[in-house]
């Protein structure tokens, strides 16, 4: 029987390679990781800054060279200033009138018509310029039988020495009033007709008002008729302002009222009006 042999494989030695190739000679390279072309992989190739290929993408603006980093800071400062002009001017557009508006009103006119005009207005109705203060005075009759007029009593001014200084007021001294009385006038003519069904019931909720803030004894007598009015003062302009306002009172007055048991809420005896006097 022949014996088997066998042939030694051949093992091709390793090249040597410049050291600064890929590390000393015969070592295996530094990276581990060798692409099929034997070079390093795209990942660590350096951009033309020095930097890795890819962070760039990574780090928005400030990834970008120098030169484009001052064109975006520049452009986002334009935007900037756009928005806040268009703010500004639309503002200016549906607020109520003053005084910048009225100096620079073609200026903001000119940038809003015709692509940004607003149908609305940022206060609706205008906000209020008049201070309205309700008023009553009271026939009084006397055990002898005779009359008496009282003077004007400012109802709408009592309501505001509670208020004032006054952390928590009540929401009766702060609307009762004022909305009865808006109440009365949105469903009256100007000449004090009733203007619908609400006309009669307006009417009876204002002489509760002024029953409870008058009580029906007063003076030493008891009341027998009453008279209501507004009395509407202009507010008079900032020193800055050229605006010319006439600030002189102007009056609303509804005819007399006979009291009678219907008007007299329960506890109008013990009003506040009275318990003052």
């Amino acid at each position: 029987m022949s014996a088997l042999r066998l042939d030694p494989v051949s093992v091709p030695e390793p090249v040597s390679g410049p050291a600064g190739d890929s590390g000393p000679a015969g070592g295996p390279d530094p990276a581990g990781v060798l692409d099929p072309a034997g070079g390093p992989g795209p990942a660590d190739e350096p951009g033309s800054d020095g930097s890795r290929c890819g962070d760039g993408a990574s780090r928005g603006i400030a990834g970008l060279p120098f030169r484009f980093q001052v064109v975006a800071a520049l452009a986002l400062a334009v935007i900037g200033v756009i928005a806040c002009v268009q703010i500004g001017m639309v503002f200016l557009h549906v607020a109520p009138s003053n005084t910048v508006s009225k100096q620079y009103g073609k200026a903001v006119d000119d940038w809003i018509y015709p692509e940004f005009e607003q149908n609305w207005k940022l206060f609706a109705p205008n906000p209020l310029q008049q201070n309205i203060d309700v008023q009553a005075r009271a026939e009084i009759k006397l055990p002898n039988g005779t009359t008496r007029t009282t003077d004007w009593i400012d109802l709408s001014a009592q309501d505001g020495d509670a208020i004032r200084h006054n952390p928590l007021p009540s929401h009766t001294e702060q609307n009762e009033l004022r909305r009865g009385w808006d109440f009365f006038v949105g469903s009256h003519t100007d000449d004090n007709k009733p203007n619908g069904q609400r006309g009669e019931l307006s009417e009876q909720y204002l002489r509760r008002i002024v029953m409870l803030r008058l009580g029906t004894h007063r003076d030493g007598g008891s009341v027998d008729r009453i008279q209501v009015r507004s009395m509407t003062t202009s507010v008079k302009g900032p020193s800055w302002s050229d605006e010319k306002t006439d600030t002189r009172p102007s009056y609303r007055e509804v005819p007399w009222w006979t009291v009678t048991p219907a008007d007299l809420p329960q506890g109008a005896g013990d009003a506040r009006t009275e318990a003052k006097r």
